[in-house]
């Protein structure tokens, strides 16, 4: 008995390390790291600013958002869904020559703090780009969210924290769930609009040193089904990871009362 609990506790901590390969070589576990750039965003929603909450906020929302308790969360979440075969393909592409390349520019991108400089990048680049790389992006872009996943999840993610920040005694009223997510189907089209616009800017700064033939390869990968299915995981991952975080941090932010002004 004790030899196969000793084999099943080894099988396990193989499986952990083959995830945690996993995160390094696709790029995910960075991905899931800048999540915490976004903890910056909590307070707008509620119509404050980090100021607001004075000396402290810093220190809440970096332990909220500790990037290796979210690779924890990650890892957690990966080991019940992610089967061999989609590891193994997603893997061995992104171990490839191109799949690496396609990485470092991705890790790079998404620690960039200044995201309005970047489309701001973005921006200017597909102003003077050829229709052909254009819709590539655009393919791309669909590709990688092929469930039209990233609309439902922002709101999604609005909608639990702000809740969770009316629960906390942060807002100080109560929010009607239902009233606020009719709000937010009104507003669902202009969103996707917003995020489409956003993605395809970010792609266009993050992917400007790869030749177009390149992302057409790229593109191919994405739309393989099994690759398809891995990122379909991975976009729920990291969604969940972040409406958890957000949740808690609104939990956090009513021990920080928002600074009165003198």
């Amino acid at each position: 008995m004790l030899c196969a609990v000793v084999v099943a506790g080894s099988l396990r901590a193989a499986d952990r390390d083959r995830l945690e390969a996993f995160l390094d070589v696709t790029g995910f576990g960075v991905a899931l790291d800048s999540i915490a750039l976004a903890a910056s965003d909590a307070p707008a929603m509620l119509g404050l600013t980090t100021s607001d909450f004075g000396v402290t906020w810093s220190k809440v929302a970096n332990e909220v958002f500790d990037t290796g308790h979210m690779r924890e969360m990650g890892l957690d979440l990966l080991s019940g869904t992610l089967d061999d075969a989609m590891l193994n393909h997603a893997a061995g592409f992104y171990a490839s020559d191109l799949g690496q390349l396609l990485v470092a520019v991705e890790n790079a991108s998404h620690l960039v703090e200044d995201d309005e400089a970047k489309r701001a990048e973005g921006e200017a680049l597909l102003a003077k780009m050829e229709t052909e790389r254009i819709n590539i992006l655009v393919a791309m872009g669909e590709a990688i969210d092929s469930g039209d996943s990233g609309v439902r999840a922002v709101q999604e993610i609005q909608v639990r924290f702000l809740l969770a920040a009316s629960y906390a005694g942060v807002l100080g009223y109560e929010i009607d769930e239902a009233a606020l997510r009719a709000v937010m189907a009104e507003g669902e089209e202009a969103l996707r609009d917003a995020l489409d616009a956003s993605a395809l800017a970010n792609a266009a700064a993050t992917y400007r040193d790869l030749s177009t033939e390149d992302l057409r390869a790229y593109v191919v990968a994405l739309e393989d089904p099994l690759m398809q299915q891995v990122y379909a995981l991975m976009n729920a991952v990291q969604y969940e990871i972040m409406a958890n975080r957000f949740e808690v941090l609104a939990g956090r932010m009513a021990e920080m009362q928002p600074v009165e002004d003198l």
